[in-house]
């Protein structure tokens, strides 16, 4: 019985020094937009939910804008 006790605590040692290793430290670097918009303490919502100019479409798929994944975002997909 007391050996099931200690490969229970080495056991669960174990998972915790493994799940330690997998967080990781957010990154502390701003990002373009995050510079942009230092004044908004939320973030800005790069999605577009309404009508937008021809050449602000334009610009947002030259940048890439639909395939670009959070936190990478092109300054060129906010708007102005």
């Amino acid at each position: 019985m007391a050996l099931l006790h200690i490969l229970s605590a080495a056991a669960l040692a174990a998972a915790v020094a493994i799940a330690g290793d997998a967080v990781t430290a957010p990154d502390t670097n701003p990002t373009a937009a995050e510079l942009a918009y230092a004044d908004a303490p939320y973030g800005v919502d790069p999605m577009v939910t309404g009508p937008v100019s021809k050449g602000f479409e334009t610009r947002r798929q030259i940048a890439g804008c639909d395939l670009a994944r959070w936190p990478d975002i092109p300054l060129a997909c906010y708007p102005d």
